[in-house]
């Protein structure tokens, strides 16, 4: 890909993480949290197992105190639960409470039209394509290591 090409993909993608970024502030501030509860609050949804803090510590780079003092407010706000659903009571599974769930879903509606209208515009095929590389680039950064805090 030339240079230019790659600079319009940096250039576009950093916008939409602006944009993401602005709605996660005040989504974050609605609730009483930080920005950085809000990502714990994603990797706990989209999470393919059952999420424990461990986890948590190491997909947000976070220090075990930090994510504790985390799981603590996203607790005491309601959003999620914790749980020792396994016969060794020190693994603790977090999960995402449902009524959290409506209150993200209703904060985050306009993001869910902004991606309906804009998945109007491209074809079934085309759309396949965008998920291809949204897919592929998560997938390569997801090989970095998070810095630590």
């Amino acid at each position: 890909m030339p240079p230019a090409d790659l600079q319009a993909f940096a250039v576009q993608l950093r916008r939409m993480n602006g944009e993401v970024n602005r709605l996660v502030h005040g989504f974050a501030a609605s609730q009483g949290l930080h920005p950085t509860d809000v990502q714990a609050l994603a990797a706990i949804l989209d999470s393919e197992g059952p999420m424990t803090p461990g986890r948590l510590r190491e997909h947000l780079g976070l220090t075990s105190g930090a994510v504790t003092a985390c799981v603590d407010r996203l607790e005491r706000a309601g959003h999620i639960r914790r749980s020792r659903e396994s016969t060794d009571r020190r693994v603790v599974h977090l999960h995402y409470e449902p009524g959290a769930r409506a209150a993200a879903r209703a904060f985050f509606r306009p993001l869910a039209a902004a991606a309906e209208g804009a998945t109007a515009r491209f074809s079934p095929e085309e759309l396949q394509v965008v998920l291809r590389f949204l897919t592929a680039l998560n997938e390569e950064l997801g090989l970095e290591s998070p810095p630590r805090r």
